[in-house]
Parts: C-alpha cells; sequence; structure tokens
C-alpha cells in the first residue's frame, strides 16, 4: 500500500504517490480506459488525484468525476487547479483575477460532481492581477466551503513567501505548491525548497521521470519508440525535447545498475528519488496503462542509501539543470489568451 504524508504545515495527509490526469484523460486515453487506471490507483491504496480545469479544456476534469463518482468522498484527497485560459479563450476566460477564479471553481466542481476540493491551486502567477485580489479571493473559496486548502504551481520562492503570508493574514492555509522536480530538473533546491520550509509549504511534485527519460526507454543514437510521448505531438512532445539529446540520454542510461541494485525498476528509482526529499510531500504519476499504475506504486516507502543517492549525481553529473532562474523563465509573464 501507499505511505501517506502530511501536506505543508497541516493535518491534511494525502498519499505520496498522487495520481494525475493532465495529459492521459480526454487526450491520449479512452474513457474506459482511463477508467482502469484510476481504479489500479485506488486499488494500490492511493486516494490523492491531482487534475486542472485546463487539462483537455475541462474535460479531464469531467472524465475524473465520472470516474470517482462512487467513491466515499471523504476518503479522497481531491486536487484542481485554475489560471490557464478555458472556455472559448475570452478576456476574462483566463489568469487569477477574482472573476476568473469564482467562475472556475463553480466550474471544477460541477465537472468533478463533489461540493469541494480538498486543495485549490494557482497553476502559475498571475502578473497581471494584484497578489491581494488573488489571495482574496481564494480565501473567499475556502470561506465558501468549495476548497479547504490553497496551492500554487511553478511560483518563485518570493512568490510564495508573499503568497503564504496574505494568505496568513487571511486567515487560510496555503499548504503546497506544485512544481516540475525530477533528478534531471532540480530548479526548485536552491531557492524554492527554503522558502517552502520557512512558510509551511510542501511539494507535489510533477513530472518525476522527467516526461518519461527517466524511464530509460530512450537511447542514444537511436529513434524514439513508436507511440511515445517523444512522437507525440499533442501528448507533451514539446515538454521532453529539452533531454532528448545523446548527451542526456546516455547519462541516464548509467542509472540502470543503480537501480537494479535496489531491485527497481528505472521509472521506480526516479520516484523514489524524488521522494527521498525531505520537502516533498508527493510525487504525481500519470499513466495510459492500468498496469503503469501498478508498477510505479512500487516506489512508496523506497529509502535510497546515501551511498546510492551519491552513485547517481555522478552518474548525471553536468547535465542535471539546477537554475533557479527557470522557474520565472518558462512561466508566461502576462496572460496567455
Amino acid at each position: 500500500m501507499i505511505n501517506y504524508r502530511y501536506l505543508g504545515n497541516s493535518g491534511l495527509k494525502i498519499t505520496e504517490l498522487t495520481y494525475g490526469n493532465w495529459l492521459t484523460h480526454a487526450s491520449q486515453v479512452e474513457n474506459e480506459q482511463a477508467a482502469a487506471c484510476v481504479k489500479a490507483a485506488l486499488d494500490v491504496g492511493i486516494t490523492s488525484f491531482d487534475t486542472a480545469d485546463v487539462y483537455a479544456n475541462t474535460a479531464a476534469e469531467t472524465v475524473l468525476g465520472d470516474i470517482l463518482k462512487g467513491e466515499r468522498r471523504q476518503s479522497l484527497e481531491i486536487f484542481t487547479k485554475v489560471y490557464w485560459p478555458t472556455g472559448p479563450g475570452g478576456p476574462n476566460d483566463t489568469g487569477l483575477s477574482r472573476k476568473h477564479i469564482m467562475e472556475s471553481i463553480n466550474g471544477s466542481l460541477e465537472r468533478l460532481q463533489t461540493d469541494y476540493v480538498d486543495v485549490y491551486q494557482a497553476h502559475r502567477y498571475d502578473y497581471e492581477t494584484p497578489l491581494e485580489e488573488t489571495m482574496t479571493a481564494f480565501a473567499d473559496v475556502v470561506r465558501q466551503g468549495k476548497a479547504h486548502y490553497i496551492g500554487v504551481s511553478e511560483w518563485t520562492a518570493d512568490q510564495i513567501r508573499e503568497g503564504a503570508r496574505l494568505a496568513k493574514e487571511l486567515n487560510v492555509q496555503l499548504i503546497s505548491s506544485q512544481p516540475q522536480y525530477s533528478m534531471l530538473w532540480r530548479v526548485i533546491e536552491d531557492e524554492v525548497v527554503p522558502a517552502s520550509k520557512e512558510s509551511g509549504v510542501s511539494q507535489i511534485v510533477w513530472s518525476p521521470v522527467a516526461q518519461g527519460v527517466l524511464t530509460g526507454k530512450y537511447k542514444p543514437g537511436q529513434a524514439p519508440p513508436a507511440g511515445s510521448r517523444a512522437t507525440d505531438e499533442k501528448g507533451g512532445a514539446n515538454m521532453i525535447k529539452r533531454f532528448m539529446n545523446d548527451d542526456v540520454l546516455g547519462r541516464v542510461q548509467k542509472l540502470q545498475p543503480i537501480a537494479d541494485e535496489l531491485g527497481l525498476t528505472m521509472a521506480q528509482l526516479a520516484i523514489a528519488w524524488v521522494l527521498q526529499n525531505d520537502n516533498v510531500a508527493a510525487a504525481i504519476i500519470g499513466a495510459s496503462r492500468p498496469e503503469q499504475v501498478t508498477e510505479n506504486a512500487k516506489a512508496s516507502g523506497v529509502e535510497i542509501p546515501a551511498e546510492l543517492m551519491t552513485r547517481i549525481d555522478e552518474a548525471l553529473g553536468d547535465i542535471v539543470d539546477r537554475d533557479p532562474n527557470k522557474t520565472v523563465e518558462t512561466n508566461p509573464q502576462g496572460r496567455v489568451v
């Protein structure tokens, strides 16, 4: 079964593997297959589910809501997000204005077929809306009983500090940050993690296997396997490009002996690795097949000895991206319409 961890400085426990439906539900995977993946997650003990209104332009929330509606709501932790454009893409169909937040939470709850979400997250930072307006709207969502806690995604250290300060003034709990984090992408370690610890925030990390690169299935000097994410223009090929070079792929192959030593697959090793960080509450895993969920679940509870953590660093060397400025550089500086 899956271990639980506290989320931020709160009493909320979530499963350290959280099921996410970003690239799969209502996009790459038929509904029947999506249902099989969610059932596999429930069967292995995953009770935390992450989605967002923008995934498949709201359809991913609908699919998840349909699948989970027969489950006991109190036994689940459901997270969703707001920021990116939804609907026809009008000027107020995006961002973190009060108008968009209030309309978006109602839409998300309707699609998810629930009265509340456990964590409502700002999917990016909105440079065009005063932070006070955003945080006050989030606080009102909590007071209305539509969310228990609030969180953010891909915010900088300073943005997290200021958001947490305002949340405290408003008597609501900002407890989570959802950044990209993996052995290859460590940009949160120097600034975001320390700021989060100060602010009572922990990480729910996405892409712990670096869009599949850390599974070892992409080999240097070889074309990507047919049907893989690197070949799917609507399923993340653009995001995986940064890792698709022979230097990175060659270094990743050096992790295989370490995985073998621990009796893990490469994917399990990658997921277990992010969970060694004590500020990480959960790693988000997605799946297009139920057996992927079952296999990845075996990463829960794995402890990687310090000497093997060092060997991982040595194997990857200077291909690891640690630049904290990447959090800003990879985010929009204005609303996307």
